[in-house]
Order: C-alpha cells, then sequence, then structure tokens
C-alpha cells in the first residue's frame, strides 16, 4: 500500500501542477484538502478537477463558523491589526487551514502534507508553524522550494506534457486571495507603489468611496462579552452576521486599504485589502470598549494589541504566548457587552452613540455642574502632588542658574 500525503488544494494552477510531481517523485496516493474559509463560488467544479488530475480523495470541508467563532472574533476582540492597515485577513485564514488539514491527516494515516507557497511568501511559514505545532511528526514538502519549476509557462508546459488540464486565470487578473473575512490583491501594477490603484478594476467586495450613495447607512450593533450578536435588533449566527456587514460595508465604500507591508521573510510588499464587515466590527468594538475599560486595561491592551497582530501574521497562533494573551484578552470582555449606534458613509464609519450596563461613564461626574462625587477643590491638593516632580526639578534648575 502506498503511503499518502494530504495536499492543500485551491485548484488554482501552483496546487494543480503538484499532484502529478507528487505522484511522480514521491509515489504518493494524493489526498486533495480544499477548506472553505468563504471562497464558495470559487470551489465549483473543484473536486471533479482534482479527481482528473489523479488524486485518490477529494475533501472540501467547509469551516466557515469554526473561521469566524474561533479565530476571527478573538482577533476583533484583541484589537490586532497588523501595521496599523492589515485586518489580518489570509493571516488568521491560515490556522484554521493548518489545523485542518492535521486533522485530516492523521484521520487518513498520512506521512506527509504539502502546500504551494512560495519560498517568498509568508504562508509558508504559517502553515509549517502551525503543523509543527500540532503534528510534529508530520513531514513537510514544500516544492517550491525543491522542484527546478520558476515560472507560471513551466508549470502550464508540465501539465501539457501529461495531458493534464490547466486551470488557467486570465493574464490581466490580480493575484488574489479571498475568505469570508476579506479579499487581498496584488500583482501587475500594484507592484509599483507609486501607482494609484485602479479601484474600478479592482474591486470585488465593494465600490471605491466616490461610487458610494449620497444618503448614509445607519445601522446598531449589539455585543457580548465582546463577541457581536445582533444587527438591527435580529440576533444573527457568526457567518450570516459577517455576510450582511459586507454587503452594508462594501456598498458604502468602507474597508479598503492599500498598503505596503513588511513580510516575514524581510522583503516589503504592496497590496490592496477588502475588508467591509471587518472594519465595521472592529470600529464597533473599540467604540464600546472606550465606553467599559478602565484606562490602565485599555492601553495595556492596544500594547497586547501589537504583539497579538504580530503573532498572527507571523504565524504563530498555535503558540503559549498567543494563547496567554489570548486568556487576557477573554478577561477584559467581560463587560465589552451594549450596543454601538453607526453611520456609514462614503468610506467613513462614524460613531453615532453607545450604551452599556457596564459603562464607567458617569454624567454626574463628566457634567460642568458640581455634583456630589467630585468636590472642585479636591483638584488644587491632586494637582499639587500629580505636578511635584515638575515642581523640584524646576527648583533645582533654578538653584543651579543662580549659583552660577
Amino acid at each position: 500500500m502506498k503511503e499518502k500525503v494530504v495536499l492543500a488544494y485551491s485548484g488554482g494552477l501552483d496546487t494543480s501542477v503538484l499532484i502529478p510531481w507528487l505522484k511522480e517523485n514521491y509515489d504518493y496516493d494524493v489526498i486533495a484538502v480544499c477548506i472553505n474559509v468563504g471562497q464558495d463560488a470559487e470551489l465549483i467544479g473543484l473536486e471533479e478537477r482534482a479527481l482528473k488530475m489523479g488524486v485518490s480523495k477529494v475533501y472540501v470541508e467547509n469551516v466557515k463558523d469554526e473561521f469566524m467563532k474561533d479565530y476571527v472574533f478573538p482577533m476583533i476582540q484583541s484589537g490586532a491589526i497588523y501595521e496599523s492597515k492589515y485586518y489580518l485577513g489570509t493571516s488568521i485564514a491560515r490556522a484554521v487551514i493548518a489545523k485542518t488539514l492535521v486533522k485530516i491527516a492523521e484521520k487518513e494515516g498520512a506521512v506527509a502534507i504539502c502546500h504551494g507557497c512560495t519560498g517568498k511568501g509568508n504562508d509558508q511559514i504559517r502553515f509549517e508553524l502551525g503543523i509543527a505545532a500540532l503534528a510534529p511528526h508530520l513531514k513537510v514538502i514544500a516544492p517550491w522550494r525543491i522542484w527546478d519549476i520558476s515560472s507560471r509557462e513551466e508549470e502550464i508546459a508540465y501539465l501539457e506534457e501529461r495531458g493534464l488540464e490547466i486551470p488557467v486565470k486570465k493574464d490581466d487578473s490580480y493575484s488574489r486571495d479571498r475568505n469570508m473575512w476579506h479579499i487581498s490583491h496584488e500583482g501587475l501594477d500594484l507592484e509599483d507603489p507609486w501607482n494609484a490603484p485602479l479601484y474600478d478594476k479592482i474591486l470585488k467586495l465593494g465600490v471605491s468611496p466616490e461610487q458610494a450613495p449620497d444618503e448614509p447607512t445607519y445601522i446598531t450593533l449589539t455585543f457580548t462579552e465582546g463577541m457581536p450578536t445582533h444587527l438591527n435588533g435580529e440576533e444573527m449566527d457568526p457567518s450570516h452576521l459577517l455576510e450582511k456587514l459586507n454587503e452594508l460595508g462594501g456598498a458604502n465604500g468602507i474597508g479598503i486599504e492599500d498598503i505596503v507591508e513588511n513580510r516575514v521573510v524581510g522583503m516589503k510588499s504592496r497590496g490592496v485589502y477588502e475588508t467591509p464587515g471587518g472594519t465595521i466590527l472592529y470600529k464597533a468594538h473599540e467604540e464600546l470598549e472606550h465606553l467599559t475599560l478602565d484606562r490602565e486595561t485599555y492601553r495595556f491592551k492596544q500594547e497586547v494589541a501589537l504583539e497579538y497582530a504580530d503573532l498572527i501574521y507571523n504565524g504563530k497562533w498555535f503558540t503559549p504566548l498567543r494563547e496567554a494573551l489570548g486568556a487576557f484578552v477573554t478577561s477584559t470582555q467581560k463587560v465589552v457587552t451594549g450596543e454601538v449606534k453607526l453611520k456609514l458613509y462614503k468610506g467613513n464609519v462614524i460613531p453615532q452613540g453607545s450604551q452599556s450596563p457596564y459603562s464607567l461613564y458617569s454624567e454626574n461626574l463628566a457634567s460642568f455642574t458640581t455634583g456630589d462625587l467630585y468636590d472642585h477643590h479636591d483638584a488644587t491638593g491632586f494637582i499639587n502632588l500629580y505636578g511635584l516632580p515638575l515642581k523640584v526639578r524646576a527648583l533645582m534648575e533654578a538653584s543651579h542658574k543662580n549659583n552660577n
């Protein structure tokens, strides 16, 4: 009986070439695994194409609910944003994909997992760190770091020589990665950071702010312990809620980011990301935290968000540090319950009000009218003590100036 290899299969050119290559170079039974994190329409006909290529079995795993509940929502709670712009759409999906690949490899008794990531990208790191953390006994095969094929033209020739179908996209297409959380666009004219993005040509989830309606859209989001549960008073499961927010956000030109980012491997890359629903959720969640978290907790949580984002981006979801930071984040979310009103207008998410049973805002304290909880005279002693280091330093400097 032949040994088995699980192939992370997307149905595109790169992963299609891997099927005959694995069979010829390793004599493995190839099991194709496609993990649905929101590609949906892109998966039509995928199973049939994989079988024609020569795989022994095909899995198409729908993990959309797990992706949202166990990965995306905890990320929202953390406030993680990479380099102030990137909502980590591709990065966070790689964690659940790696976990699912391992699950199927163990179910099938496979000896290896193969991926089609290039040696320049981040995904090779994310997949392999995830596999190492969850199943260190499994071998990882990364053909782009092994074989002599160096271009799409050579991949096409490889399939033609074997009389296999060539799943080629249009020559003018961007390199895209799509899931239910976002879509990324890279390549072609975007490789020059001086070029303005051609949004009319690029965008898939919505329109540019200029093309958005002149009338705003008003929404209300409800959170329970940091998790979004209702949109405009209607309870929704995670996937449905995000789908609706993607529609509303996309129609209003929200969530478009043009970024030059630092890859894990050291080089910079430029891309355009669309995250309409995610941008709305981040903004709403942040507004509720402003209302319910004390100053010290919120400040430290901002520091945690930077580290959390790096861990996700760098493929370190399944690490003790990420889990420990996750425990801190979960603890902070106990009071992040309430409602947030937002106005969506031409690329902007504009707060319209928030309320929570755990609100730390006190109208009696904040009002200019003197109340029972605050005596204006108390500020005199506070300022004297708070400014004491400044006063001592100024007296010291004056003394030195006088002595000289």
